[in-house]
């Protein structure tokens, strides 16, 4: 695993869950081919572990729900880290803001993603929405 590598699977990452916000992709499935399980998310509230392939649905569809009602369009990436921590492990660190087709914004977010690579390839085994941004994470 290195840092390049890692950079441009989020980049994918990020594309697929922008159409798949903004409904030019209706299948929220398709976001499970990025996210591990399980998958821990920790926000202010807490911090679950989603313990099987429904709860990580779940969790998507959530996610999709809160996007498509508030009109989204896409998240730019405002700021970016990525640290390589080991051969299966790296930490991405990211400020988005999530916005409308206008280009209004609808929220910013800051996120530390747990990015591990196993048999299935790279996935979010972990994301942390930092104090102060909406619960629900990019």
């Amino acid at each position: 695993m290195d840092e390049l590598e890692v950079e441009r699977w989020f980049d994918s990452y990020l594309e697929e869950f922008a159409a798949v916000g903004r409904g030019d992709v209706e299948d929220v499935r398709r976001l499970l081919e990025y996210y591990g399980v399980p998958l821990l998310v920790g926000t202010d509230t807490g911090c679950p572990a989603l313990e099987d392939e429904s709860q990580v649905l779940a969790f998507a569809r959530q996610q999709v729900g809160s996007l498509r009602s508030a009109d989204y369009d896409r998240s730019d990436r405002l700021t970016a880290e990525t640290t390589v921590l080991n051969g299966s492990c790296a930490v991405h660190e990211g400020r988005f803001s999530r916005l409308r087709a206008d280009g209004s914004e609808i929220a910013r977010i800051t996120c530390t993603y747990l990015i591990t690579k196993g048999p299935g390839g790279h996935r979010i085994s972990a994301i942390v929405v930092h104090s102060g941004s909406p619960t629900h994470a990019d």
